[in-house]
Formats: C-alpha cells, sequence, structure tokens
C-alpha cells in the first residue's frame, strides 16, 4: 500500500537527525509486526491443542496481555513520521503557506503536551508495578500463571518517548517553515496529489512484476 503522504530529505541537520530517528522507529514497527505475527501463532497452537490433544496453551489470556503494548503503541512514532494517523483534514487541508504551517505546529504542540501527559502517566504505572526486591521484580502479575506484568507496562512510556522525541523534530520542521514560508519543509508528512499518488502506486505494481 502506497502512503498518501510523502517525506522530503536534504543535507540538514534535521533531515539527518529525521533519517537516523526513522532506523529507530522501524525496528519499533517491525517488533510491533512481530508480536501480531506471534499472536496468530500463540492462538493457533491453542486451538491446535484444545482440538487435538485436550491442552490448549496455558496462560493464554496472560501472554495476550504480554503482547498486547507490543501491538498497540510501538509503532506510534512510525505512524506519525509518515503521516498516517487519523486527521480531520476539512479545515487544515484548504490552507496554504504560513497559515497550514502555523496550523500543524499548533497540532503538534498540542499532540506533544498530551504525550508527555502520558508519558508522566505511564511511567508512574510502571513505578508502581516494578519493585527490585520483589520476586520477579514485580509487585502484581498475571491472574493465570503469574507473568509479571511490568515489562508490558514498561514498553508505553517508551513508546510515548519515542514520539515525543518524534513530535519535537516535527515542531522544529513546521517552525522553520513557518518562518522562511518553505513550499517543500523536510522532516515531515507533506500531502500527495491525487497524480502523484496515482504514480507511485503505478510504480510499486510494476516493482511486483
Amino acid at each position: 500500500m502506497v502512503s498518501a503522504s510523502k517525506i522530503l530529505e536534504d543535507e540538514s541537520l534535521l533531515s539527518r537527525l529525521d533519517r537516523l530517528f526513522i532506523k529507530l522507529e522501524r525496528i519499533f514497527a517491525l517488533l510491533s509486526g512481530l508480536a501480531v505475527f506471534s499472536l496468530m501463532f500463540l492462538a493457533v497452537y491453542s486451538v491446535t491443542g484444545r482440538k487435538f490433544f485436550n491442552s490448549p496453551l496455558a496462560g493464554y489470556v496472560d501472554w495476550i496481555e504480554q503482547i498486547m503494548p507490543l501491538i498497540a503503541v510501538m509503532g506510534i512514532s512510525w505512524v506519525q513520521r509518515e503521516g498516517g494517523h487519523i486527521r480531520m483534514d476539512l479545515l487544515v487541508g484548504r490552507l496554504k503557506g504560513r497559515a497550514l504551517w502555523a496550523a500543524e505546529l499548533i497540532s503538534v504542540l498540542l499532540i506533544l503536551l498530551l504525550m508527555v501527559c502520558l508519558v508522566y502517566g505511564s511511567w508512574s504505572h510502571f513505578g508502581r508495578s516494578f519493585d527490585f526486591s520483589s520476586p520477579m521484580w514485580s509487585r502484581d502479575s498475571s491472574i493465570d500463571i503469574g507473568l509479571p506484568i511490568w515489562p508490558a507496562k514498561l514498553l508505553v512510556p517508551i513508546a510515548f518517548s519515542t514520539i515525543c522525541l518524534r513530535l519535537l523534530l516535527q515542531v522544529w520542521a513546521y517552525g522553520c517553515a513557518f518562518v522562511r514560508n518553505s513550499e517543500t519543509p523536510v522532516a515531515v508528512p507533506l500531502k500527495l496529489e491525487i497524480a502523484e499518488q496515482a504514480a507511485a502506486e503505478a510504480e510499486q505494481l510494476q516493482g511486483r512484476d
């Protein structure tokens, strides 16, 4: 599937940081994809064991609880970089020039404020679960097979901190675009025209032949 946005690059410090940071985001997105695959594998293993051996996977729900943060949050920074999150473009899509960059800058700042609060809250939630003096370093565990829950809770502030760094890069990019009244800022998703998206889809299909 072709993205509906494009990210321009140049040799500026901002663009170099963007290209460096996307490597980490892709690793997290890959982990999220592998978590989805592992969830399907666990489901097949559990159903097969119950059907043919009368022995389903022990702690199936517990393992899902551990995997779910990987699926839910580890890819959000990569999606933000690609401009893939749900957004309302009825107004912003009609803006041009500085008005557009100002609107994007304000929205990214608001998202950043929210994510900083979520980092604080999720880290506190992790702190209430983690304890070096407790068995398996955990004050709480899953109900069935007693898996420690703190590793799953730790993933949330890590993922949220990652998107905070991405949002800081986008604040920098949109701020520069506003000041310079740039038409082609780097390190932010730019909406593809219909013709550009069609050409990208055609090129992708040709590459599969």
